[in-house]
Parts: structure tokens; sequence; C-alpha cells
């Protein structure tokens, strides 16, 4: 059985003009030791879904209907004080952007710290012996020095390691990185997904890693789904889908991807058109206006995410 398995996800929010449905039907799977991709435009419906497994969805935002089974139990149907056990324990999220997610007036060692107090039980003494070790196993150098220093004494790429040394603390079952090297510069990136990667193999845990990096994607994921305007529209092996992508949208993203043995003067390929609108109901496809082989049937009725190769799903009716 799969670690965590999302089924039939949909998700709303309150706005001034009624409910907005941001999912609509989402299915995942990730298993043990697994590295999965959620790859797709900004707007698709990414960080809402990782949002909703650990039911941080504010006031405004609503799991609507579907599942979400992780460890054998349904994360969907819990209560937020039940949430409050898995959150930073069982389940651990490293943000997107560190400055805004870590505590600015709180020493780093305290914050690396509270979740063994909250979860271990551990003293603070304890607590903080083990957040140096933390520091220390995701290289930041003098661990025991930085205990007591503030994020903004440290660079991006040291707090996003921070972050991460927090979401080791209770060693979770899974780990959820939310465009984790956004705005790091490419050198610090390849070192924090480098370690990402090393972390999870040697502790067991799965990552779902939300990015708009197909480069990424191809060096660190296992698998990939990709999202398009609130849905999975294609998932399959990161070998299998790079070699032979079949949804429109994600041949579009592929083919978006610069060439390093490309002609120097050649256009990048593009994606006409926008994303639509989440706020109109419309029938049919989502993809439909932008795609270049759309069919009389996609303007109709949604296609289904139907499998078409062993472990390879695609929703579309283009065969």
């Amino acid at each position: 059985m799969s670690l965590l398995e999302i089924k039939d996800l949909a998700v709303s929010f309150r706005t001034e003009a009624g409910r907005l449905q941001v999912l609509r039907s989402v299915g995942l799977e990730v298993d043990r030791g697994e590295t999965l991709a959620v790859v797709g435009e900004s707007g698709s419906g990414k960080s809402v879904t990782a949002l909703s497994i650990l039911q941080l969805l504010g006031e405004a935002g609503r799991i609507d209907s579907g599942q979400i089974i992780f460890d054998g139990q349904d994360l969907a149907a819990f209560e937020d004080a039940d949430m409050r056990a898995i959150r930073g324990n069982r389940i651990s999220m490293i943000f997107q952007e560190p400055m805004s997610s870590l505590n600015p007036v709180i020493p780093i060692g305290k914050q690396v710290a509270e979740p063994l107090v909250l979860h271990k039980a551990l003293s603070w003494r304890d607590g903080l012996l083990e957040a140096e070790s933390l520091l220390r196993k995701v290289a930041i150098p003098d661990p025991a020095g930085r205990l007591s220093e503030y994020p903004h004494q440290l660079s991006g790429g040291m707090r996003q390691r921070v972050m991460i040394a927090m979401a080791l603390a209770c060693s979770p079952k899974l780990i959820i990185a939310d465009e984790p090297t956004t705005a790091l510069d490419v050198t610090v990136q390849a070192q924090i997904l480098g370690l990402l990667k090393e972390l999870t193999r040697e502790t067991g845990a799965a990552l779902i890693l939300i990015t708009h990096d197909l480069g990424v994607v191809a060096r660190y994921a296992d698998h990939v789904s990709v999202m398009y305007a609130g849905q999975i529209v294609e998932s399959a092996p990161a070998p299998k889908l790079y070699k032979n992508p079949h949804h429109p949208y994600t041949q579009g993203l592929m083919a978006s991807i610069p060439a390093l043995d490309g002609e120097v003067d050649a256009r990048l390929a593009t994606i006409e058109g926008q994303p639509p609108d989440l706020a109109q109901t419309t029938k049919g496809c989502p993809f439909a206006p932008r795609c270049n082989a759309v069919q009389p049937a996609c303007h109709l009725e949604t296609p289904p995410l139907e499998a078409i190769d062993t472990n390879h799903l695609k929703a579309c009716f283009v065969r």
C-alpha cells in the first residue's frame, strides 16, 4: 500500500463572488522512499494540493470531497486537534520562502528544537542539543554557534537548510517541499536539492517536490504528476515522462525547455494563450482553448485520467 494516496480530491475557497473550485478530482500516490514531483504553471493547484494534505487551507478553504489516505488513515476526516499531532511530526513541510516562514524574533536553535519539545516531549536542553545535531546533518557550519542566531543573520541557502533541519526533526514519514529553491542561485539550488534527496534516501522518508522547474524534476524525481487548472493531466515515472510525454500540455512544457545543443538564435517554443479563469465554469477539457490537437469532444466533457501504459496515466481524448 502507498504511504500517501489522494483520491478524487476537490477543494474550494470562499470568495466575494461565491465558492471558487480550485481542485477537481485530484489523485496522487507516493510510496515510501519515493520522490514525487508535482509540476505545472503557477495557479495550477500544486501548493493547494500540498496544503490540503495538512489541512492548512485557512478559514476560506474547504475540502469538498475526496480522501487523503496517509499510512492507512484518511486525513480529510481528521479534526484540527488530530492534525496537530500529524503536522511537523509524521508529515513535515518546507515552505517556499524561509524568511517568511521562520519567526524573525526567535533564535534558530529554539525554532528547530520546538517540534522535538512538542511532539517528542524532550526538554528544551535536550531539544537544543538535538537541534545542533540536525544543523550539522544539513551541513550548516558551526552549528553550535548558529543556535543563538536569528534568521536575518543567515543567507538564503542557510535559512533553507534550517527549514530542512526543522522538517527532519521528528523523523517524518513524508516531507513536502513547496518550491524549496525559489530565489536561490543555481549552485545553492543544486546543494539544497541534493541534500534533500540524500537525507530522504537515508531516512526512508517519502518526498513530494512541488516545482515548475523541469530540470529539477529530471534530476531528482522518481515519479512525476503534471497539473493544469486544478487537475492532474498526466502522471508517470520520470524517465518515461521525459522520453515520451503524451498529454499536449506536458509536450508543450517539454518543448519550452531550452536545448543546450540548439541553434543560438532559435526562438523558444511557447504554449499560446493563458490558463483558464477558475471562476468561470466551462465544459470540457480546461486545456482545450490552448491545445493544438483539440478535438470536438474536448469542448463537451472533461477527459478522465486513465492508464495508457504501465504506471502511465493521461487525461486526454487524443490517442
